[in-house]
């Protein structure tokens, strides 16, 4: 069991994803500090005026191609300095940021409480956030094509958790949190105008590829509601019959042992009444909302937004997760930071800002899980070696 957690969190993974991390955001942070940008101020009182020059007919705020200089301008060239000078470092802008730091805090609360209702309490506090922490940790080292949830089945089990009953609650965790995102979006849409949500540039595209994802992720839901509730005995088949293969007949009785676990943990869930159903429910939301409001916190920090803004930054949150499932690097590195920028340009017309915003972002909800989780898996690990002996 513990060659696919230590294969997981080897050395090179962990390097390579705070490598590129680090990279990526130190990258955007000396793109944004190194450039200039035009600013809008009262007419007449600035030095330069918009000529669009490359005649696309939009404001290149950033392309200093696209303005003349003039004595009695609209325009005024800023350095990042600048920009981050006029921000207003006080009270509210750090009370903003402090409840973007909750909002992670209130993400990992919401997966442990649910974590504890799945497993019925068979977990301590202690444990469940060692068991979040460390799934975390295995997501942020993953590509966001492939996520933590299969070491995550190894994690349970370590923590005497049965490897049948382990996978269950992790297909369970995988249901709810597709639940979540095909249950919301069809409410949000109902309420915010779709071209609200996609940038104006490569809107078509986008939208494509978003309700390609949202299809795919409405299809997964049934087949893991199906494959955990309604046909139990699929695991069990399946598990059984890729065993058959000749230099895979020696793992047969685990196999068996975990299917017919499957089966009890699946039997178990069908008798559980519908609050159950409903704390977990509760719980994914109460943890996914905590998640996206982060965002929200960090963006009111620096502008001053209203209500139906906030509540676009929000839903355009779900737009962004779609992009970072499909990332091909660990913890979404790059792909989040472009998605951010992209769909939340409206926002500001500052790139030194938004991408200021991009990297607390990634600071606040992807580093600390690297850091946390360096920290708890050597301990984990060596708890867990001291129980086996």
């Amino acid at each position: 069991m513990s060659e696919p957690i230590e294969k997981t969190f080897s050395k090179w993974r962990i390097y390579l994803a705070l490598l590129i991390g680090v990279s990526i955001s130190g990258g955007i942070l000396v793109y944004s500090f190194t450039r200039t940008e035009f600013h809008k101020v009262e007419k007449g009182t600035g030095s330069y005026a918009w000529e669009d020059f490359n005649q696309n007919k939009r404001i290149d705020y950033t392309d200093p191609g696209d303005f003349a200089l003039v004595p009695n301008g609209d325009f005024e060239k800023k350095s990042a300095y600048e920009v981050l000078s006029e921000v207003s470092w006080n009270s509210t802008t750090f009370f903003w940021l402090f409840l973007a730091l909750l909002g992670m805090v209130g993400r990992d609360l919401g997966y442990m409480l649910r974590i504890r209702i799945l497993t019925k309490k068979q977990l301590s506090w202690r444990q469940s956030f060692q068991v979040i922490m460390l799934w975390e940790f295995a997501s942020a080292l993953a590509p966001g094509v492939m996520s933590g949830a299969t070491v995550a089945m190894f994690i349970l089990n370590r923590e005497k958790i049965a490897l049948g009953r382990a996978t269950a609650i992790v297909i369970l965790t995988a249901f709810l949190d597709n639940l979540f995102y095909v249950v919301i979006i069809p409410l949000l849409f109902l309420l915010m105008p779709a071209g609200k949500l996609f940038p104006s540039a490569g809107n078509e595209s986008m939208t494509v590829v978003f309700w390609t994802g949202f299809s795919v992720f409405a299809l997964l839901c049934i087949v893991l509601f199906s494959s955990i509730v309604l046909y139990p005995k699929l695991v069990y088949h399946l598990l059984t019959f890729i065993t058959r293969i000749p230099f895979l007949k020696r793992f047969r009785p685990g196999a068996e042992k975990t299917g017919n676990d499957v089966k009890n943990t699946a039997a178990e869930l069908k008798k559980e009444p519908f609050s159950f159903w409903l704390k977990a429910f509760g719980t994914t939301v109460f943890s996914w909302s905590s998640r996206f409001l982060v965002i929200n916190f960090i963006m009111q920090a620096f502008l001053n937004l209203g209500f139906f803004q906030q509540a676009q930054i929000f839903t355009k949150q779900f737009v962004l997760w779609m992009f970072l499932r499909i990332s091909p690097t660990p913890g979404g590195s790059g792909v989040a930071e472009w998605a951010f920028g992209e769909l939340l340009s409206e926002f500001s017309t500052s790139v030194i800002l938004l991408g200021t915003m991009a990297v607390l972002w990634r600071l606040i909800s992807y580093f600390p899980y690297l850091i946390i989780g360096s920290v708890i898996l050597p301990r984990w690990l060596s708890k867990q070696r001291k129980n086996k002996d």
